[in-house]
C-alpha cells in the first residue's frame, strides 16, 4: 500500500475529519436538525387532522424549538451584538406571527404553515451549507497537500520530524510515491514530479540535483535527497493556502455594496412589513387576520436571501476554477475587475519571452558547415558560465564536442583554447577578428545566409534585428558566426491575437530593454505599441495614463523589475516563476505555471464570473418582485411564499455553482 493510500485512510475516522474541518459538525447538526423538525412537523400535522390538538400543539411546537434553535440563535447574535436586522430573524418573526394568527382564530393550520416555513428555512440552510462546500472543495484540498512529518535524515539515520520543527539545513529523504512535505534544493537524486496541484501543469516536471522543488507536489519513481533551503511556514504551498483564505474572506466590492444595500433593505422590510399590518384594513377593506397573514407572508417573500446568495458562491466558484488551472486570483474582488480589462500592458523579458538565451542561427563561412561551427564554438563555452555560452553548449548537446585544453578567458570580449593541436577562439567580432589573419571585409558566409556575397552585411543585419552575434575562429581563421536571442514564449503571439478577439481594445509592451530589440519581439507578437528604455517608475507613469484613458488596466510581468507597475495596475498578473515572493505579494493574480495562454483563461473566467453574478442577482430581484405581487393578489399561501422564496435561494446558489465548470 503506497504512503498516499495509507494517509488516506488515516484521515477517514471522523473525529479527525472534524479537528481538521470544525464546520463539518456544524453542517452535520444542521441537516439532524432539519431531519427531526421535519419529522415533528409531518407527525403534528397528522394529529392535527386525526383531531388530537392537544398532541399536535405539542408536537408542532417543538419543531419550531428544534428547527428554528440556530436561525433564532444567529438572528439574535446579530441584533444584539451589530444591532443589525438579520434575515434569520424576520423568518421567525414570520413563523411565530402565523402561530400566534393561528391559535388566536383557533385556525390550527396557520401553525402548520409556520412549522412549514421553519422546515424549509432549516433544509435550506443545509442545503446552502452543502452547496458553499461544494464551492470551497477545490480550494480546501490545497491544505490536505501540506504533509505532517518529513524523514530527516541523521548520521545516517531516517527520523520522523514533525513540518513545524524543520531547521534550514536539515536533509530530507522523499521516497517514490510520496508527497514533498516542504520547499527544498535537490542535492541527490533524480525524478520526476507531478506540479498539477501548484502550477495547474499536468505533465510531470523532470528534477535533479540543484533544483528547486516544492511543497504538496508528488514524486514519481525517484528518491530524492533534499536539503530544507527556508522555513517550512515559508513554503510555497503554505503562502497560496494564505492567499486563499485572504481570498475567501475579503469580499468584493459588488458584494460590499449588497452587504451595505441588505442591512438598509432589512429595516425597510420591517417598517413595510409593520405598516402592512395596520393600513390595509382602512385603505382596502381587509379584515385583520388576513391582513396580518399577508403581513407576514411579506416578511418571507421581500427577505433578500436570494440576493446575498447572488455573488459570493459564483466568486468562490470561479476561484476554485482558476486554481484548478493553476491560475491565483487573491480574491473575488480580482476576479471581478479581470473580467473589466480593456487594456493589457506586458513586460518583455521573462513574460513575453522566456528570459532564457537560446541559438537562433548558427552561419558558416565558405568551405565550412553549421555543425562544425557549433562544435568548435562548444568546446570552448563548456568552461564558460556566461549564459550565451550555455545557450551555445545547450545547442550542440546532440554533436560530438571535442574537449580543449589550455581555455582562457578575457572578460567581455570572448574566450580563447585548443582543441587538438589547433588553436580556436570565439567571441565578439573585434576580439576575434584582430586575433585572425583574416579581415572581415574579406568574409563570405554561406549555408544558411540570405546574403552569401563578399563583404556581407549578415552579421550587422542580426545585431540590428536585436541578436547577440558570436564568432568563431580557428587557426585564425573565421570559420562562422553564432546568432544567441532570448526567445519568445511559443504561445506569445497566439495569446495576442486571442486577447484582441476577445475585444481588448489596447495592448502594448513595456521593457527596459533598446527600442531595437523591443521592436523586434513586439512585431513577431504582434503588439504595434511599444515603450522601450523604461525604469521601474517610467512604467508606473505610463500605467497611470492607459488608466485614464481605458480605466481597467491589467499589468503583466514577471513580479519583481515590475513590481511598482504590477502594484499600480488595476490588475497586476505575475508569471509565477514558482516561488517568487514578489510575484505572489505584489500581484493580484499569479499564473503558477509560467504558461502565457492562462491569461486568455483567466479574462474569460472573469467576464463569465461577471456574466453568472448578473443574471443571478436579476433572477433574485424578478422573484422576490413576482413573490409580492402575487402575495398582494392574495395568490399565495405561507408554506408557498416560503418555497418561493428559499427555493430562488438555493437557485442563485447553484447558478454560482456553473463557474466550477470550464465551459
Amino acid at each position: 500500500m503506497s504512503y498516499l493510500s495509507i494517509s488516506y485512510l488515516k484521515r477517514l475516522s471522523l473525529k479527525t475529519i472534524f479537528q481538521e474541518h470544525p464546520d463539518a459538525l456544524a453542517k452535520l447538526n444542521e441537516v439532524i436538525a432539519a431531519s427531526i423538525c421535519a419529522v415533528l412537523v409531518l407527525l403534528g400535522w397528522i394529529t392535527l387532522q386525526l383531531g388530537w390538538i392537544e398532541l399536535g400543539l405539542f408536537l408542532l411546537p417543538a419543531a419550531y424549538v428544534i428547527g428554528g434553535y440556530e436561525s433564532a440563535r444567529e438572528g439574535l447574535t446579530t441584533l444584539w451584538q451589530e444591532k443589525e436586522l438579520d434575515v434569520d430573524l424576520l423568518m421567525i418573526v414570520a413563523a411565530l406571527g402565523a402561530a400566534g394568527l393561528g391559535l388566536w382564530r383557533r385556525e390550527y393550520y396557520l401553525i402548520v404553515d409556520g412549522a412549514v416555513l421553519i422546515l424549509i428555512f432549516a433544509i435550506s440552510g443545509a442545503l446552502e451549507g452543502y452547496a458553499m462546500q461544494r464551492t470551497e472543495r477545490d480550494i480546501r484540498s490545497l491544505m490536505s497537500l501540506s504533509s505532517d512529518t518529513a524523514r530527516v535524515l541523521h548520521d545516517g539515520q531516517e527520523k520522523l520530524v514533525e513540518i513545524n520543527r524543520l531547521q534550514v539545513g536539515d536533509r530530507i529523504l522523499v521516497k517514490p510515491g510520496e508527497l514533498i512535505p516542504t520547499d527544498g534544493i535537490i542535492q541527490a537524486g533524480y525524478s520526476t514530479l507531478n506540479e498539477a496541484a501548484i502550477t495547474g501543469e499536468s505533465l510531470p516536471i523532470e528534477k535533479t540535483v540543484g533544483d528547486e522543488v516544492f511543497a504538496g507536489t508528488l514524486n514519481g519513481n525517484g528518491a530524492l535527497i533534499l536539503q530544507v533551503h527556508q522555513p517550512p511556514e515559508s513554503s510555497l504551498i503554505q503562502r497560496i493556502i494564505q492567499l486563499v483564505k485572504q481570498a475567501q474572506t475579503e469580499a468584493p466590492p459588488s458584494q460590499m455594496f449588497i452587504e451595505r444595500f441588505e442591512r438598509g433593505y432589512a429595516k425597510v422590510i420591517v417598517l413595510a412589513g409593520i405598516l402592512l399590518a395596520i393600513l390595509p384594513p382602512f385603505i382596502w377593506g381587509w379584515d385583520w387576520e388576513t391582513t396580518i397573514y399577508r403581513a407576514l407572508i411579506f416578511l418571507v417573500v421581500a427577505s433578500p436571501c436570494a440576493l446575498m446568495a447572488a455573488i459570493m458562491p459564483a466568486l468562490l466558484s470561479g476561484i476554485a476554477n482558476g486554481a484548478r488551472q493553476g491560475i491565483l486570483f487573491k480574491g473575488g474582488a480580482q476576479l471581478e475587475m479581470m473580467g473589466k480589462v480593456r487594456a493589457i500592458a506586458f513586460d518583455k523579458t521573462g513574460t513575453l519571452t522566456t528570459g532564457k538565451l537560446a541559438v537562433t542561427e548558427v552561419i558558416p563561412t565558405t568551405g565550412h558547415s553549421a555543425d562544425e561551427v557549433l562544435q568548435i564554438a562548444a568546446a570552448l563555452e563548456a568552461y564558460s558560465e556566461h549564459p550565451i555560452g550555455q545557450a551555445i553548449v545547450v545547442a550542440a548537446q546532440q554533436l560530438t564536442i571535442a574537449p580543449a585544453v589550455g581555455v582562457y578567458s578575457h572578460p567581455g570580449q570572448g574566450i580563447i583554447g585548443k582543441v587538438g593541436d589547433r588553436q580556436v577562439m570565439v567571441g565578439k567580432a573585434d576580439f576575434v577578428i584582430q586575433n585572425s589573419k583574416v579581415k572581415s571585409q574579406n568574409l563570405e558566409f554561406t549555408g544558411n545566409s540570405p546574403f552569401p556575397t563578399p563583404y556581407s552585411p549578415l552579421p550587422s543585419t542580426l545585431e540590428t534585428e536585436g541578436k547577440t552575434v558570436i564568432w568563431v575562429a580557428r587557426e585564425g581563421q573565421i570559420v562562422g558566426i553564432v546568432a544567441v536571442a532570448d526567445t519568445l514564449r511559443p504561445k506569445a503571439a497566439e495569446v495576442v491575437k486571442h486577447l484582441r478577439q476577445l475585444g481588448i481594445e489596447q495592448i502594448v509592451m513595456l521593457t527596459g530593454d533598446n527600442q531595437r530589440t523591443a521592436d523586434r519581439i513586439a512585431q513577431s507578437v504582434g503588439i504595434d505599441r511599444v515603450y522601450a528604455g523604461l525604469l521601474p517608475e517610467d512604467k508606473v507613469n505610463i500605467i497611470r495614463q492607459l488608466q485614464r484613458q481605458y480605466q481597467t488596466i491589467a499589468m503583466v510581468g514577471d513580479g519583481i523589475n515590475d513590481a511598482p507597475a504590477l502594484a499600480q495596475a488595476s490588475v497586476g498578473i505575475a508569471m509565477g516563476a514558482a516561488g517568487s515572493d514578489v510575484a505572489l505579494e505584489t500581484a493580484d493574480l499569479v499564473l503558477m505555471a509560467d504558461r502565457l495562454e492562462k491569461l486568455v483563461e483567466a479574462i474569460r473566467l472573469g467576464r463569465r464570473s461577471q456574466r453568472v453574478v448578473k443574471q443571478n442577482i436579476v433572477f433574485a430581484l424578478s422573484f422576490i418582485v413576482l413573490l409580492l405581487i402575487a402575495n398582494f393578489a392574495g395568490n399565495i399561501t405561507m408554506p408557498i411564499g416560503v418555497i418561493g422564496h428559499e427555493g430562488s435561494t438555493v437557485i442563485v446558489t447553484l447558478s454560482g455553482l456553473r463557474l466550477l465548470r470550464n465551459w
